[in-house]
């Protein structure tokens, strides 16, 4: 099913087995692969080659994954994909992990064949359909050529699920968005939990809300998620 969209992937990864399978069943998948074993030679290849994914262990030498992840993203300003690889599971780990700019979280051990098809799912979504035009409310825009986000006068800085997410509930305000109809745009399926929408819509409503003074999205218990215009005193 995926074997058919072939993407160069970078894998940083110090643990030799896992990183010597993932390299020779991706390769053997037809993907193009590169791999490093410490944090600093991996965000050397990330910042000076051309990547469609980054799968990132957590507990690297060198510079661990939640420093080096901050480093693409707010130094480098790269918005390659990034699927961290962990064995860390709790709700906060994985925070800290959107927190910094991942874009998926698999804990260890995984199969494979998901580490695959999240890569390619990832990548078809950065790949496809891109609105052009610019969405507004009262206070809130978002530019998709530029990737500004302005919330009442002020510039937010959100990881690109966080930013898919945001143009998905930006498309229809007052829409209620479900839980399966967000995780579907913006990971291209549902995911097995609700942990992964939940952490990244925690992140882009706290950003909003330093950034605008109150959160502009509502809750809908049962239902799922609308973007409401009305400010909060």
């Amino acid at each position: 099913m995926f074997g058919t969209l072939h993407v160069r992937i970078l894998i940083i990864e110090d643990d030799r087995a896992i990183a010597s399978n993932l390299y020779d069943f991706l390769e053997a998948r037809g993907h193009s692969v590169d791999a490093a074993a410490d944090g600093i030679t991996g965000l050397h290849l990330a910042v000076t080659q051309q990547f469609d994914g980054i799968l990132l262990d957590l507990g690297l030498p060198g510079a661990d994954g939640i420093t080096l992840c901050r480093k693409l993203r707010q130094e480098a300003h790269l918005d390659t994909p990034v699927l961290m690889l962990t064995a860390r599971d709790t709700l906060e780990d994985k925070l800290k992990g959107f927190d910094c700019g991942a874009d998926d979280y698999l804990v260890k051990p995984f199969a494979l064949k998901e580490v695959e098809a999240r890569l390619v799912a990832m990548h078809k979504r950065r790949k496809g359909k891109v609105t052009s035009r610019t969405l507004e409310t009262e206070d809130l825009s978002f530019d998709p050529k530029t990737l500004t986000i302005r919330f009442a006068g002020a510039n937010v800085k959100l990881p690109p699920k966080c930013i898919g997410l945001l143009a998905v509930i930006m498309s229809e305000p007052g829409r209620v968005f479900s839980r399966r109809e967000l995780e579907s745009e913006v990971w291209g399926d549902v995911q097995e939990t609700s942990d992964t929408l939940r952490s990244h819509m925690h992140e882009l409503r706290r950003a909003l809300t330093r950034a605008g003074g109150y959160d502009p999205i509502e809750t809908v218990h049962g239902l799922g998620y609308r973007l409401s215009t009305r400010a909060r005193n």
